[in-house]
């Protein structure tokens, strides 16, 4: 076997946001119906805007797989799964989770669900 690189991460924190629009009327439904463009254009500028976040990259993507509970993000390294409706979400995830390195609980998805959380 040979043996694992450890070299430093490109990002410390990469970001991706679902974006995917599947059509009216699909069965699963899509996050770009419940805004996902607009909140990653907000989510990629307040990044932008500061300063204390380190190397930081927001990425739109295209299907995660998650249509039912979207719009979604997924944060790596950590690999966090978050659901976010508004900008104040966006703006908690911003603080908790990307500076503070807590998750936002109330906002984060579980691998068995099936609907957002309330």
């Amino acid at each position: 076997m040979g043996s694992v690189s450890m070299e430093p991460f490109f990002y410390d924190i990469h970001v991706f946001c679902c974006v995917n629009a599947r059509g009216a009327g699909h069965p699963r439904g899509d996050c770009a119906s419940h805004g996902a463009l607009e909140l990653q254009g907000y989510l990629k500028s307040r990044i932008k805007q500061m300063s204390n976040v380190g190397n930081v990259r927001i990425n739109q993507s295209g299907c995660l797989d998650r249509c039912e509970l979207g719009p979604v993000m997924v944060i790596y390294p950590q690999g966090v799964w978050y659901h976010y409706r508004n900008q104040a979400d966006v703006d908690e995830i911003i603080d908790r989770q990307i500076i503070g390195g807590q998750r936002v609980e109330r906002l984060l998805l579980k691998n068995d669900m099936l609907a957002p959380p309330d």
